[in-house]
């Protein structure tokens, strides 16, 4: 389980995290919401380690995370940040091998190998093994990206929970892929021993695939539960200013959102 305690993160005299308690448990997909400045992006990497609380605690299976060494940290949490920038040209099957680096010394073995294979497949990147990175298409690059991440925590580590963090990870890519990387990852975060925490953007993918949302306002939890508590109008018109209408697929009986225009003020 991830977990935070009176969490604060501020930069200068503004609060950009303000005393933020909340649960993660594994084996749930839990997506954060929020408007834009709403603090999603800097809780993300403050649970993922990448930014140093101002104050409170970010807790790996009850284990304050500033304890843990850069290695084991390495290799029990993956990050997936909005901005990925590759310096140099590699062939697509080297980068993903670099989500296995923790793993090995000077070498690869067969086991990291074989798990560079199944993510590739996982992700449908496989035919693209052999071409070189800087040729690919934004969208095929998030995918390459993706299988890179998971190839770090894709095998349980005995008496450890993995952590995934996916930060806007829909960047670049077109609606069907969209939907089929939201399935995957909710299939990898029903595994027992794995954390998925990630920022959405689209409301209607977080209805569908979440099991537990965070929304954030001005750096503070403004609602924490299933998509059926987080996503009222009420919450809603709070967060975002607009008014929403829940309109139901009679076909699936599954929930979409709908936002109407001309909302003013909060």
């Amino acid at each position: 389980m991830l977990s935070t305690t009176d969490l604060v993160f501020r930069m200068g005299k503004r609060a950009l995290i303000d005393r933020i308690s909340a649960r993660f448990e594994a084996g749930r997909l839990h997506l954060i919401l929020g408007p834009n400045g709403a603090g999603k992006s800097t809780l993300i990497r403050l649970l993922a380690r990448l930014l140093r609380p101002t104050a409170g605690k970010v807790l790996y299976d009850d284990r304050d995370a500033v304890s843990w060494s850069e290695r084991e940290l390495a290799r029990r949490r993956a990050v997936l940040p909005q901005a990925i920038e590759v310096a140099f040209s590699l062939p697509v099957r080297e980068l993903v091998l670099m989500g296995r680096y923790p793993h090995f010394g000077a070498r690869p073995g067969a086991e990291d190998l074989a798990i560079c294979d199944e993510v590739m497949r996982f992700f449908d990147v496989m035919a693209m093994a052999d071409r070189s990175y800087g040729t690919l298409s934004g969208g095929e690059c998030q995918r390459v990206q993706f299988a890179r991440v998971l190839a770090q925590i894709w095998r349980p580590i005995e008496g450890a929970t993995r952590h995934l963090f996916l930060d806007e990870p829909l960047t670049f890519l077109d609606v069907r892929h969209q939907i089929d990387f939201m399935e995957k990852v909710r299939i990898f975060a029903a595994e027992k021993d794995v954390v998925v925490v990630g920022v959405v953007h689209d409301l209607n993918l977080a209805v569908q695939f979440a099991d537990r949302l965070l929304l954030l306002d001005q750096g503070r939890v403004l609602a924490d539960g299933t998509p059926a508590e987080v996503l009222t109008g009420e919450n809603l018109r709070a967060a975002f200013a607009v008014a929403p209408v829940l309109l139901t697929n009679p076909a699936t009986g599954k929930k979409h959102l709908v936002f109407e225009s001309g909302m003013k003020g909060r």
